[in-house]
């Protein structure tokens, strides 16, 4: 929209109180205020949002893989043939052997569940979602046949260990006797701690290499599955369908959507409820600037009535009063995506401040899943959201325009 020189000083003269307008004018502060609290809202709940499910893809994903093969009965013989099939098919980055067991782990009498995970020492070195999470000790300590192994920090709390420690996982399908099943228990070294920030993972995970792994669940030289990473995680089921015929009968193919279904589901169902009840929110706030508008035209009557009679056209009122309009709409929006980042970038802060404030945990990992609230901003989400705001803004400014240069300057200088 293009303003002639007047047009702008009359739309500046608008934005600004003048004698007796000191209630429109906060009127009009309420809506800019309105509308940018509304945007500021709307861009901090979608980014953390989208820092919930980037935080959950890459650490679900980073130790669970696009897709496992597994093995019926958990047992996968003759898979080293079987693995080179996987890294040879077409869209698979890496495969790795694993073995997976839920078992128990015992230290000083304390008994918790935990989920061994068994990796070749270069996979586990290599893994992106280990890199830079150890807290205590080092990956680089584990080797096979070493009796070491690393857990995950809440795992260690619960149990009350730590580095140097040593932990007793217990395998119920132990050596048989006369007797009956003997469990099977050996003991491990602590050798490192490990935080990914994922909390059933901290709490659960004890990862050790392959080959005491198979010692410990008598696998002698299978494996449990194999994980596959590709390089296009949302057409995974695509890129595997080749392994199916060389699967057929012995092992079966999960990836991370139907693992995972549900999780991801709710936070997208959650995140389109969210987009709506947020907006309406700015929908709200915008009619904030349609009522002080039409409390500022009829405020300027006799001025438009004047500025009638002195050759202004219908067009160019309209343009004042939806450039006075929307401007309101515009300050507000820059000043809710100001606000907006200024939330996420302390936003584990604000949190932090209001527990210690009110006593009350308000971010239990246990219940959370992950251990601090994620946001990951998108350039074009908020770029969506502004645009969305300043049509609103738009929207609202046409009737009081509409009205202003429907003004008949007859009718209002009549008695002058």
């Amino acid at each position: 929209m293009f303003l002639s020189r007047y047009e702008w000083v009359i739309a500046k003269r608008y934005l600004l109180p003048g004698k007796g307008e000191g209630f429109i004018f906060l009127v009009a502060s309420i809506s800019l205020v309105a509308v940018m609290l509304g945007v500021a809202a709307l861009i901090v709940v979608m980014s953390v949002m989208n820092g919930f499910r980037a935080e959950l893809f890459d650490k679900i994903v980073g130790l669970n893989g696009h897709a496992v093969i597994q093995g019926y009965g958990g047992r996968l013989p003759d898979w080293r043939d079987l693995l080179e099939d996987v890294r040879e098919t077409e869209g698979v980055v890496s495969a790795s052997p694993l073995i997976e067991m839920p078992l128990a782990g015992i230290h000083n009498g304390r008994v918790e569940a935990v989920l061994v995970r068994g990796m070749l020492v270069d996979d586990i070195l290599s893994n992106d979602t280990l890199d830079g999470k150890t807290i205590a000790g080092d990956l680089n300590s584990l080797a096979p046949d070493s009796g070491r192994v690393a857990i995950g920090s809440r795992l260690a709390q619960t149990l009350g260990t730590q580095l140097g420690g040593r932990i007793t996982l217990m395998n119920p399908q132990g050596r048989s006797t006369p007797f009956g099943t003997v469990p099977r228990e050996i003991s491990y070294e602590i050798a490192a701690i490990f935080e990914v920030g994922v909390y059933d993972y901290d709490k659960a995970f004890v990862i050790m290499p392959m080959e005491d792994a198979q010692t410990l669940m008598l696998l002698g030289d299978q494996i449990g599955m194999i994980e596959i990473q590709t390089n296009d995680a949302e057409n995974v089921q695509e890129i595997v369908a080749p392994l199916y015929p060389k699967i057929d009968g012995r092992a079966q193919i999960t990836d991370w959507q139907s693992m995972n279904a549900s999780l991801f589901e709710t936070l997208q169902v959650e995140r389109v409820v969210m987009f709506v009840i947020l907006s309406i929110i700015i929908l709200v706030a915008v009619f904030n600037i349609l009522s002080s508008l039409i409390m500022l035209v009829r405020a300027k009557t006799r001025d438009i009535a004047i500025l009638r009679t002195m050759g202004a056209s219908r067009a160019s009122l309209t343009r004042i009063f939806v450039t006075v309009g929307t401007s309101i709409g515009a300050l507000g929006i820059a000043a809710g995506i100001i606000l907006g980042l200024i939330a996420i970038y302390f936003r584990q802060n604000v949190i932090n401040f209001v527990q210690m404030i009110t006593g009350q945990n308000l971010w239990d990992p246990s219940i959370r899943f992950l251990t601090e609230l994620p946001a990951r901003t998108d350039p074009m989400e908020v770029f969506g959201i502004a645009l969305l705001a300043l049509l609103f803004s738009l929207l609202a400014t046409l009737y009081p325009a509409y009205k202003a240069a429907s003004t008949d300057p007859v009718q209002v200088l009549r008695y002058e």
